[in-house]
């Protein structure tokens, strides 16, 4: 069994972890009816369409 010559540090254990802890800007997409930014996949809060129909009421 391969055993390693030389304790890791901290820094590099913790720096190779680093990459899951790092906080990602959700995606950002354009409503095809009213061109406001909304989330991809979700009802526009804008005007209330979805998938080319109307999913709800916005007054």
């Amino acid at each position: 069994m391969a055993v390693p010559k030389k304790k890791t540090s901290k820094a590099k254990s913790r720096s190779r972890r680093s990459s899951a802890w790092r906080i990602r800007s959700s995606g950002r997409s354009s409503c095809p009816r009213c061109g406001s930014v909304k989330r991809p996949h979700t009802v526009c809060d804008n005007c209330g369409w979805y998938g080319g129909r109307q999913a709800i009421d916005v007054d």
